[in-house]
């Protein structure tokens, strides 16, 4: 998704992915949308999110998708539901839960691969709260989205902690020769 997607655009987004919820709490079936329902053509095109879903100030579920291949509204619908009923960390979300959790969508730009020489390197191209960074060694892959700097401000920090959640040791980012790593940026807007 090129441009970024003005406030009408994302209420709706975020209003589709609560009613997408609410809907498969109720009905058991996936919420389904007719060609007027959708504000703009930019949320047609093909696009790639995350959907994070809340309860205060504690992850409740947060599933996406880093590259595009359907329409963006498709994928917002898609990642909510695997965010409230299919995030294998949690629980399934419940109806009673539905009123307490708030909803948080990142669209992704494309992931574009990070050059680097050493660890050196990538500790000065790696921009904190700007790049999404996604880590690959072998089958082992993991992503953080910008968001996660707020949590994990320091470079190191946040590459043991993306390291850890691939499956690989805390250290295993600074030999960059056997690792892959891609960056994108992110819109990203709550309830």
């Amino acid at each position: 998704m090129a441009e970024k997607l003005n406030d009408k655009e994302k209420r709706f987004l975020l209003e589709t992915a609560r009613k997408a919820v609410s809907e498969y709490l109720k009905q058991g079936k996936r919420l389904d949308l007719k060609p007027g329902e959708v504000p703009s053509k930019k949320l047609t095109e093909k696009g790639a999110c995350f959907v994070t879903i809340y309860k205060g100030e504690e992850l409740r579920g947060c599933i996406g998708s880093l590259e595009a291949a359907r329409p963006l509204v498709f994928d917002v619908i898609d990642n909510a539901l695997n965010a409230a009923f299919g995030d294998p960390r949690f629980f399934q979300l419940t109806q009673d839960e539905l009123p307490q959790v708030r909803f948080s969508i990142s669209v992704l730009t494309k992931p574009e691969k990070l050059e680097v020489k050493d660890a050196e390197d990538l500790m000065k191209k790696l921009v904190p709260r700007k790049h999404g960074l996604i880590i690959q060694k072998g089958y082992a892959r993991s992503t953080f989205l910008p968001a996660v700097w707020e949590q994990l401000p320091d470079k190191k920090e946040f590459l043991a902690h993306l390291c850890m959640k691939a499956g690989l040791g805390p250290m295993e980012w600074s030999d960059t020769r056997g690792m892959e790593f891609q960056v994108y940026e992110a819109d990203e807007f709550s309830e």
